[in-house]
């Protein structure tokens, strides 16, 4: 059987066990991009944050159906692809491209199911139908509106009271300031489709009512997205599916993930204040982009600035260096008795990771704690540097640091961070960070060809004039008895 865990559920505003729909199986539906340009680091937060929980759930035991949609026909796009003179679909379809290139780039594992609005509408024409039917909505001047007043727990999400309401939805026909938009009567330069009350095209929230209920049934497991569309967005998903089902519960968990920060505003392509996440992975390592995600709980604001990926990127160096250290330790003593030999900082690893799978399990068990997660990982990276600096460590190590190496590889497997072999995870930072620095690969190793031929020479001085010209450009040389080898110096804001 999998194992339990505890969420936030939005609707009740309490941390509740989860009881599955069905044993061992869990239906989660993911809002997602409306592609009218490239996805930032706001978006990626979202992105990330459940790409995270699918893959923590599968290690933990459940068959997860992961479903995230493309919204494909929105204003936005017929906006931008009218002002660019192409088709609205062709638009579309470039974003869709270059989304799934940059989550492919970011290493997220891509949802079982990605429906878009444009292959939708059969579907979306359906339930639309029948909330007409039901008395829930009413057609006027070519488009269909859905009547808030007829639902009485419209606001239980949100906590919105429906005299208070006012839609963006234009007023025309509408019954209620707070009624909003099932089916816009079509204009023109717009993409339209053909219904029984005349061509048009879908309004926002029906789109993610009529694909869940397609991928996933009348209820679903849980339902997840940023915190901004809390209102109206998920309000007016759960009285429209609610209304076209009789009443049945459309979402059983609502989990929402807090938004990314520039001072004290979102991120928004509307606020012009983005930053691509494609132009982001140019220059730094997919994992610590991870890192910087998991770093604070998913509900909670998360901080952006200019500090923010070079930070992160710091902390995953010291992450995967406290593993190379575990790993280059030999051995073959009982744990015990190297413990008794190698004193309080051998016991403390041998401690922690004997533990910390059980940590990681309680942390991430209770709603999804990726914080406490990465907190107990540092712990145990310190206490590894520690004992690494015993005289006999490196020889006699080994059994010590056993159980903390098996669990980094159940956080790697949980997390996606520390997925990559040492030399790989160096490889990449080089890839990213030396163009960034304005250095090539070729010209770094150039230089230390350069210093070793002088120490072959034993011509010291100019070995340490070079190593001294390498750390200026910010690389860091290590020499051991068969050469030397180097690395890119990584610094956070906290060095300073």
């Amino acid at each position: 059987m999998p194992a339990p865990f505890r969420i936030y559920n939005t609707l009740s505003r309490k941390v509740e066990d989860f009881q599955p729909l069905q044993p061992g199986k869990v239906g989660l539906y993911v809002c997602g991009m409306t592609v009218y340009a490239d996805c930032h680091v706001g978006h990626a937060r979202a992105m990330v944050t459940f790409d995270v929980f699918v893959r923590y759930l599968r290690y933990r035991g459940w068959e997860v159906n992961f479903v995230r949609n493309f919204t494909d026909v929105d204003d936005k796009i017929i906006q931008r692809a009218n002002e660019a003179g192409i088709d609205a679909q062709a638009w579309a379809d470039r974003f869709i491209e270059n989304f799934h290139r940059d989550i492919d780039d970011l290493g997220l594992t891509r949802p079982d199911l990605e429906p878009r609005v444009s292959t939708s509408i059969d579907d979306i024409l359906a339930m639309i139908g029948a909330l007409v039917e039901r008395g829930h909505a009413y057609p006027a001047d070519g488009s269909v509106w859905f009547s808030v007043e007829s639902f009485p727990s419209y606001g239980k999400l949100s906590g919105q009271k429906v005299d208070e309401l006012r839609s963006p939805d234009a007023d025309s026909g509408k019954r209620h300031p707070g009624d909003f938009a099932l089916w816009k009567a079509a204009k023109p330069g717009e993409p339209r489709w053909e219904s029984r009350w005349g061509p048009g095209r879908p309004g926002w929230h029906i789109e993610c009512s009529a694909m869940a209920n397609t991928a996933l049934g009348e209820t679903i497991d849980i339902h997840g997205g940023g915190l901004d569309l809390v209102f109206p967005h998920h309000e007016n998903e759960i009285a429209q599916s609610e209304c076209a089902h009789g009443g049945h519960t459309y979402v059983r968990y609502w989990m929402h993930n807090g938004m990314l920060n520039l001072g004290d505003k979102k991120m928004g392509k509307s606020l012009g204040n983005v930053v691509n996440i494609g132009d982001l992975l140019k220059e730094w390592p997919a994992e610590c982009v991870r890192l910087y995600y998991l770093q604070n709980h998913y509900r909670s604001p998360l901080p952006y600035d200019e500090n923010a990926i070079p930070d992160a990127l710091a902390m995953l160096a010291r992450l995967y260096e406290a593993r190379e250290s575990a790993e280059a330790m030999g051995g073959e003593e009982a744990a015990g008795a190297v413990i008794q030999s190698l004193g309080a900082d051998a016991q403390k690893v041998h401690e922690l990771g004997t533990t910390f799978v059980s940590r990681l399990h309680g942390a991430m068990d209770d709603d999804f704690n990726t914080a406490q997660a990465l907190g107990n990982a540092f712990e145990l990276a310190r206490a590894i540097n520690r004992f690494a600096n015993h005289k006999k460590a490196k020889q006699r190590g080994g059994p010590v640091v056993k159980p903390a190496l098996e669990g980094f590889a159940a956080f790697a497997k949980a997390t996606g961070v520390l997925a990559l072999g040492a030399d790989a995870f160096q490889d990449e930072v080089k890839a990213k960070r030396l163009p960034a620095m304005g250095l090539t690969k070729a010209g770094v190793e150039a230089q230390i060809a350069d210093r070793h031929a002088a120490r072959q020479a034993k011509d010291w001085a100019r070995a340490d004039e070079i190593r001294g010209a390498l750390e200026a450009q910010g690389i860091v040389v290590m020499d051991h008895a068969d050469g030397s080898n180097w690395r890119v110096r990584l610094k956070d804001s906290r060095d300073e």
